[in-house]
């Protein structure tokens, strides 16, 4: 496997050095925000996880190697192209074989990430069961991947356009601990709450670090959704969001939208519809996802 991983100097020189280690996705780059939020945003989540004591690593797949840190020059190419794959766990061996521009999901990270010996992993939020999904089996590879990979990924939650209900469900036939970290409830992305209760509330990193450890000393395999709600400043209002994602929803059956495509849409008119307060409130939430994340590495590189 070594032969298709590369790891960037600052990475490398952490790993030598016993320095904990975050990882980061690239699909929120390419796919997440427009051109330059998502390259700005990428590099101050960098700075943060520094800021607090442990070593970013953004993953991707470019030329044929998974990429385990990016320099600048490419976090601007992957803000800027628009020839650049989204790469789940299905899409990762064509991609390194055919030497094309991938950028990793919440699974394909998971994936790199442990491959690399990186177990923190910080995002905006989880992919989960859609809306119907009881009937059209359309569940994101997330869930599926949290349930086999050991790595904890730190989010704001899952977004509310999907089924929050469902998802928890498969998370815990996954055997998938959601912990809140200083929440009871599962925070819905753009919301500090949704209708659904955490597994676990820590109210600080080193328990949570704690957990992560006596659970892959169990060799309990699989991952752990750390929820963390976005800052009260930026969270936005429940009822208006709702009703933003219900239009939205609509909208997308009267186009005939479906499968990958449904979740681009629904966001692109989600920040249409909220004037852009969406896009605010997503970097806002990554950004303080980030201090946590790192956080919780220290902890556990210091429990290692």
């Amino acid at each position: 496997m070594k032969q298709y991983i590369t790891l960037s100097e600052e990475v490398r020189a952490a790993k030598e050095q016993g320095k904990p280690v975050v990882a980061l996705e690239s699909t929120i780059i390419s796919h997440g925000m427009p051109y330059p939020q998502n390259v700005e945003t990428a590099r101050e989540v960098e700075q943060i996880i520094r800021d607090n004591g442990a070593v970013p690593a953004t993953i991707a797949i470019i030329d044929g190697k998974i990429k385990i840190g990016l320099s600048d020059e490419e976090l601007e190419m992957f803000g800027k192209s628009s020839d650049v794959a989204k790469a789940s766990r299905r899409d990762l061996a064509y991609l390194i074989a055919t030497k094309k521009l991938g950028a990793t999901t919440v699974a394909a990270t998971m994936i790199c990430a442990e491959a690399a010996g990186i177990n923190i992993f910080v995002t905006g939020g989880i992919g989960g069961a859609h809306r119907g999904a009881e009937t059209t089996m359309d569940i994101s590879a997330d869930l599926e991947e949290l349930g086999q990979t050991n790595v904890a990924v730190i989010c704001a939650g899952a977004k509310s356009i999907l089924d929050l209900g469902l998802t928890m469900e498969y998370l815990e036939t996954k055997g998938v601990p959601v912990i809140g970290y200083q929440t009871d409830v599962l925070p819905a992305f753009y919301t500090r709450k949704s209708d659904f209760s955490v597994n676990f509330r820590a109210d600080d990193a080193e328990t949570i670090a704690s957990t992560l450890k006596v659970k892959w000393d169990l060799n309990l395999q699989g991952g752990a959704v750390i929820a963390n709600p976005i800052p009260e400043e930026f969270a936005m209002d429940e009822k208006t969001i709702n009703n933003v994602i219900e239009s939205a929803l609509k909208e997308a059956e009267e186009k005939h939208i479906s499968g990958k495509n449904v979740t681009p849409f629904l966001l692109g008119k989600v920040k249409e519809l909220t004037e852009g307060k969406s896009l605010d409130a997503n970097i806002a939430l990554v950004k303080n996802n980030a201090v946590i994340g790192a956080k919780i590495a220290v902890s556990f590189n210091e429990m290692k």
